[in-house]
């Protein structure tokens, strides 16, 4: 019996150390909200597409340059940023009627899985939160973009990512009916994200920053 917890024990050590130099590579960096943005497009009348964007975008990449699937993504979205140009439009975009976004001021997603998918691409699924529900969804992802160093010194990388989804799945239900028996606003919603990644550059060797 002393043998078998000992070899348990052991076990465990080597699962901790493993899985630890696994997720070692993986480092952090900023999203720059002055730089980022959610962009978004959903069909209006049956005949056009309108867009918007929202603004302020922040969260972080753990990022692991050799092996992507120890990356990992959490974006949160100000919801209130909406802007598709029309201020009649982001107030009722911004009420009850559609992201109400006094009861759920942001909308988040978080990583789950990410793979590559050839040629500096990437499938990302994870949990999207819109309006209080969840739903797992995939984002076609383009990135990141080489490290380069701006004229303060920090790296920086651009990445962008692209899914689709059902504004209805989401709770955001509301419509009118047209006379022909369209609707004045489309169920599917197509969403984009640009970001531009920061963080310090490291310390040259034997400085004392």
């Amino acid at each position: 019996m002393r043998n078998i917890f000992a070899r348990f024990l052991l076990t465990a050590a080597l699962l901790i150390f493993f899985a630890t130099v696994a997720t070692a590579e993986a480092v952090p960096w900023q999203i720059d909200p002055a730089h980022s943005a959610a962009q978004f497009a959903v069909r209006h009348m049956m005949v056009s597409t309108v867009r918007g964007a929202f603004s302020k975008v922040s969260g972080v990449v753990n990022y692991d340059e050799k092996n992507s699937a120890n990356s990992s993504v959490e974006v949160t979205v100000d919801v209130s940023s909406v802007d598709t140009r029309v201020p009649q439009r982001d107030a009722d975009l911004r009420s009850g009627r559609f992201f109400d976004v006094t009861k759920y001021p942001t909308m988040t997603f978080r990583s789950k899985r990410i793979t590559p998918s050839g040629d500096g691409r990437f499938k990302m699924t994870g949990d999207l939160t819109i309006h209080g529900v969840t739903r797992e969804v995939t984002f076609d992802v383009e990135g990141p973009t080489p490290a380069v160093k701006d004229p303060q010194g920090h790296l920086r990388r651009g990445a962008s990512a692209t899914t689709k989804i059902n504004r209805k799945e989401f709770g955001i239900a509301y419509n009118a009916v047209l006379e022909g028996g369209g609707l004045v606003v489309g169920d599917e919603v197509a969403i984009s994200i640009d970001v531009e990644l920061v963080r310090p550059a490291a310390p040259a060797p034997g400085s004392n920053n």
